[in-house]
């Protein structure tokens, strides 16, 4: 049996909820400078989300609600433009008012560090958004508690193809067998197991609740802390209330065995 040697974590929904609380929010303040009378709802960015990559994500909005719209200049240029400024306002909001991490996030990830396990990212976000999140809601050389930081378009094809995973193994010189990820979304799921990735822990956020995460170990509504268990909405039961590495490891054992 391969021992498990790496955790991969996504980042927007995995580790703080980004998606509602700071994303949408940036993405409205940019359209605001701009002068673009656009303004998402939550329920409108929950069917957004169904692409990957904030680019793409402007430009899937405007196929799906505004096909007439005419940019000034090139689509592409406008859209990085947008997006650049949208870049600059989530940063902002990672500083004041700052983001929480997600339940059992900051725990596990001490325990890890403690244990030597090693830590990935693996995320469609930009490495900008990756920064800002870990040097506010972390510590501030938070980046450097992961070997490896897979980020916005150092591949092409963004999740759900697996390249982010797969490039991530590779700088750290894994096969899938000795990963375990961690993702919150059904585009992430298809991401880690197209990679080849087995062991996968889902915890689910108010945007991707009810999606199909077939193929997940097991799905969670959050890490667990102390007095605030984690609950198991489905897969495997192996985990206890609050995830560990113990627990991990065991998961991941049964996995491939």
């Amino acid at each position: 049996m391969v021992n498990l040697e790496a955790l991969i974590f996504d980042v927007d929904g995995t580790l703080a909820d980004t998606e509602r609380d700071g994303h949408l929010v940036a993405f409205n303040r940019a359209f605001n400078d701009a002068g673009l009378d656009w303004n998402w709802s939550v329920e409108t960015y929950g069917e957004l989300l169904a692409v990957t990559g904030g680019k793409e994500r402007i430009k899937y909005f405007l196929k799906l609600y505004l096909p007439d719209f005419q940019p000034p200049g090139d689509l592409d240029a406008f859209v990085a433009e947008l997006h650049a400024a949208k870049t600059q306002h989530y940063k902002d909001l990672m500083v004041e008012p700052g983001l929480a991490l997600r339940p059992g996030v900051m725990r596990l990830l001490q325990e890890v560090r403690e244990q030597g396990m090693r830590l990935a990212i693996a995320t469609t976000t930009t490495p900008a958004n990756v920064t800002a999140l870990l040097s506010n809601s972390m510590a501030a050389d938070a980046e450097s508690w992961f070997d490896v930081i897979a980020a916005g378009d150092i591949v092409p094809a963004k999740k759900p193809a697996p390249d982010i995973y797969v490039w991530a193994m590779q700088q750290m010189g894994l096969s899938p067998d000795q990963c375990l990820a961690f993702e919150d979304s059904d585009n992430g799921v298809k991401s880690v197991l197209g990679s080849g990735i087995r062991s996968l822990v889902v915890t689910v956020n108010g945007y991707t609740r009810g999606q199909d995460f077939s193929g997940s170990t097991v799905v969670l509504d959050n890490l667990g802390e102390p007095g605030k268990p984690c609950q198991c909405i489905s897969g495997s039961e192996v985990l206890d209330e609050m995830v560990t590495l113990k627990g991990l490891q065991a998961l991941h054992d049964d996995v491939w065995q």
